[in-house]
């Protein structure tokens, strides 16, 4: 029912070195997964539910990861990851588009720290019995609204049977 963080990174194609950021990274499923792969890269678990953020710690200390750097953030803001411009290769947007209430702050947001031609996964529900009626965002409106803010989408990956998932690139423009 839930989707594969392993499957889905390979699929994205992160890298040894790799700069990522894990946004609304839960408990932490998806930074666990990226701090092994990307090595010695460095992945930021940014998290706005602070009990998710002890969750996170005690996750990444369990994997004997150095590389996954745990914020508080609010990525609904505008400067609300405490990242600076410019400074991810890669960001991870699982489950997330659904919750958040300002999209067009938080693509902007991720827009904002990726380095130029850097990439988003984006990974969400595409069943409404799984998140609640009303919360889906189709993957079309998805798609339609990162395009909008600067996005170029690259392609979709199979992310699950209950979830829709694509890869876009922040546009040099």
């Amino acid at each position: 029912m839930f989707t594969d963080p392993i499957k889905n990174l390979r699929a994205f194609g992160l890298r040894e070195d790799n700069v990522v950021a894990d946004l609304g990274a839960g408990t932490g499923f998806y930074s666990v997964a990226a701090g092994h792969i990307v090595g010695r890269g460095k992945v930021y678990a940014i998290e706005i539910v602070k009990d998710f953020l002890e969750t996170i710690k005690n996750k990444v200390h369990d994997a004997h990861l150095k590389n996954v750097e745990i914020l508080w953030g609010d990525i609904e803001k505008l400067g609300g990851t405490k990242l600076r411009d410019g400074i991810i290769d890669a960001a991870i947007a699982s489950n997330v588009l659904f919750q958040v209430s300002n999209k067009e702050n938080f693509i902007q947001e991720t827009k904002r720290i990726l380095k130029q031609k850097g990439r988003v996964l984006l990974i969400d529900s595409s069943k409404p019995s799984i998140m609640g009626a009303g919360a889906i965002v189709s993957k079309n409106k998805a798609r339609e609204m990162f395009e909008k803010n600067g996005f170029i989408w690259e392609r979709d990956i199979n992310a699950g049977e209950h979830h829709y998932g694509m890869i876009l690139i922040k546009s040099s423009q």
